[in-house]
């Protein structure tokens, strides 16, 4: 069970808390460490699926470990960086010139710029719920879903703004004011679009089990299920 694609699936899981504990940790250091894991852990989700079909090791195991490990990563990279966009930049504690202080922020562009996150990142998560609900309704119906191109787009576009995102508190401080406001427009602009290709595709599954909803359908699954039925009843009689 344990082959080479399933260990580096099980190994982009194993780093999701490494990431968080170094994103939690303040300094640019830390900051940049997180951004290297997280870029890691992304590219696993490509080496699992190439090793897979040139090893030919694909199992049921890891087609069902793969897409809750990128949920995974994903969801807890949303959620600390909504997190952070909760609190304002630092300021320094006049008892200890050296230690920063975080406090919220009041300030409207500040807001925005938390609100700008909050929005695409809740309509990502927000779909993949939706779209693991589907999933299930639709094993059970016995229908696939194919991953289409957009899809993989979305995923590339995805993670590409969340690394971007990663580093934009470093980019703010290290950046000419214009430099840094492009680099935020780019990466909120990158999130917002991986967002809009997250609706198309969650509404590709919704009509796919919109489709399986129908009467017809069900009457189709039932026939189905019946021949199945009758065929192992066939096949375990004597002969």
């Amino acid at each position: 069970m344990l082959n080479i694609p399933n260990a580096i699936t099980v190994s982009r899981i194993l780093l999701v808390p490494v990431f968080a504990i170094l994103f939690a940790v303040p300094g640019a250091p830390a900051r940049i460490a997180a951004f290297v894991i997280f870029c890691i852990a992304g590219a696993t989700d490509a080496l699992d699926g190439l090793a897979a079909r040139k090893l030919n090791a694909g199992s049921d195991f890891g087609r069902m470990l793969d897409p809750i490990a990128d949920k995974i990563l994903v969801a807890v990279a949303l959620m600390m960086l909504i997190a952070e966009g909760g609190y304002g930049t630092p300021h320094l504690d006049p008892q200890d010139l050296h230690r920063p202080v975080y406090h919220v922020a009041m300030d409207p562009s500040h807001g925005l710029r938390s609100l700008l996150r909050l929005v695409p990142a809740l309509v990502i998560l927000s779909r993949e719920i939706l779209v693991s609900g589907l999933r299930e309704f639709l094993a059970g119906a016995a229908v696939s879903v194919p991953v289409t191109r957009i899809a993989k787009a979305k995923t590339t576009i995805q993670m590409i703004a969340i690394g971007a995102m990663l580093l934009d508190p470093l980019a703010q401080r290290w950046l000419s004011e214009d430099q840094a406001m492009l680099y935020s427009w780019i990466s909120y602009g990158a999130l917002w679009l991986a967002a809009a290709l997250t609706v198309g595709t969650g509404y590709a599954y919704f009509r796919a089990g919109l489709r399986h909803l129908h009467p017809r359908a069900r009457a189709v699954r039932e026939q189905r299920r019946a021949r199945k039925a009758a065929a192992h009843r066939h096949a375990g009689e004597p002969a």
